[in-house]
C-alpha cells in the first residue's frame, strides 16, 4: 500500500472512479447523454456547441448528462491538466465538445488518466506549493487543497450523472 500523500490522494479518487463513477457510465447512450428532464436545459448539442454563459442566469438552468460531463472534462480536469501537468491547452470556448456519448466517455477517460497520473507525480513540496495564478482564487492555496477540491468535484458530479441515469431509466421504461 502506498504511504506517500500524493498516492493516497490519487487512490481516493481512483477508488471512486473504479468502483462507482466509471462503472455507472458504461453503456451510456446518446439518448441519455442528451436527455432533458425539464425544458430549457443547458446541454452539449449534436453539432458540438454548448450552452454556457458567465455568470449563469438566475435561476441556473438544469443541465444534461452531456453538459455535466463536459464540465468535468473541461473545467474540472482538462484545464487543470494544462495548468499543472503540461496537458494540452483547454478552455470552455475552444474545447471540441463531444457530440456523442461514446466520444465524451473517451475524453473523460483521457483527462481523468492525465490528472490522476499528474497527482501521483507530485512530491511533498509540490503538494505544499501554491497552485499559482492559473487558478485565480486558488492562487495562494497549496496544491493539496486543489487536489482535494478536484476529488470532491469529480465525486459530486459523478453522483449527479448517476442520478440522471437513474431518472432516465425510470422515465423511459419502454427502452429498458
Amino acid at each position: 500500500m502506498p504511504t506517500d500523500l500524493a498516492s493516497r490522494l490519487a487512490d481516493q479518487l481512483d477508488f471512486h472512479w473504479n468502483t462507482q463513477l466509471r462503472p455507472r457510465l458504461v453503456g451510456l447512450t446518446d439518448d441519455e447523454y442528451f436527455w432533458q428532464p425539464v425544458g430549457d436545459c443547458w446541454t452539449v448539442h449534436p453539432d458540438g456547441s454548448i450552452d454556457f454563459s458567465h455568470p449563469p442566469p438566475e435561476p441556473e438552468p438544469v443541465t444534461t448528462i452531456a453538459w455535466r460531463l463536459a464540465h468535468v472534462i473541461v473545467g474540472v480536469l482538462a484545464m487543470r491538466n494544462h495548468a499543472h501537468f503540461g496537458g494540452p491547452s483547454a478552455d470552455y470556448q475552444s474545447w471540441p465538445y463531444a457530440p456523442r456519448a461514446d466520444a465524451a466517455l473517451r475524453q473523460l477517460d483521457d483527462v481523468y488518466r492525465a490528472w490522476n497520473d499528474g497527482v501521483r507525480g507530485l512530491d511533498e513540496s509540490g503538494l505544499r506549493a501554491p497552485v499559482g495564478s492559473a487558478e485565480g482564487a486558488w492562487a495562494d492555496h497549496p496544491m493539496i487543497e486543489l487536489v482535494l477540491h478536484i476529488n470532491r468535484e469529480v465525486i459530486h458530479h459523478g453522483a449527479e450523472n448517476a442520478l440522471m441515469r437513474d431518472l432516465y431509466v425510470h422515465t423511459h421504461p419502454e427502452e429498458n
